[in-house]
């Protein structure tokens, strides 16, 4: 890892046995705000079993306002190391409000291949996009959903005839203008 004895102390202190310690540490996060931690903190939510660990640090996740978090966020729904916690993470992408219109394609394959509760939440964060979408992009999305609409569940066919409805009205990419 880094040189730095400060990280370092983060580090060791988040891997203590102390879960006082553990929650001390993500409140000293919460306030410090460091999104390089994320990918630790992730890990930690996987590999602990207390409760109030857990519940800490999905708080500091949906509290999140740098958008440096978002790839690191992403990177985590995509590996399938944490497939136990897939609803949290997708849940806290819509509660921190941050932009993940540019992985709209990622979050259109969760509500059609995930368990409803996760497919739920990629529905609430597609829902609460707010990033320019460029046009062909969403036509892309909404075929790959009608598609899907073929083989899906009842449960879930509410949700995708709300997509179709929903992601044209995304707002669209404009060219820059200098």
């Amino acid at each position: 890892m880094e040189k730095d004895p400060q990280k370092k102390k983060i580090l060791t202190n988040l891997q203590s046995e102390d879960s006082l310690m553990v929650i001390e540490t993500i409140k000293e996060l919460r306030e410090t705000g460091n999104s390089s931690y994320i990918p630790v903190l992730i890990e930690l939510l996987h590999s602990t079993d207390n409760p109030e660990i857990r519940q800490k640090i999905i708080r500091l996740l949906a509290e999140l306002k740098y958008s440096d978090a978002i790839p690191r966020i992403v990177e985590a729904i995509q590996d399938k190391k944490y497939a136990s916690e897939l609803k949290e993470l997708v849940s806290v992408c819509w509660e921190n409000g941050l932009d993940f219109s540019q992985y709209l394609s990622l979050f259109v394959d969760l509500v059609i291949e995930s368990e409803f509760m996760v497919a739920f939440e990629a529905f609430t964060v597609i829902e609460n996009m707010v990033g320019k979408i460029d046009d062909s992009y969403k036509n892309e999305q909404v075929e790959k959903i009608k598609a899907a609409k073929e083989n899906a569940t009842t449960e879930k066919m509410s949700l995708l005839e709300d997509l179709e409805r929903i992601i044209p009205e995304i707002p669209e990419q404009k060219e820059q203008q200098f």
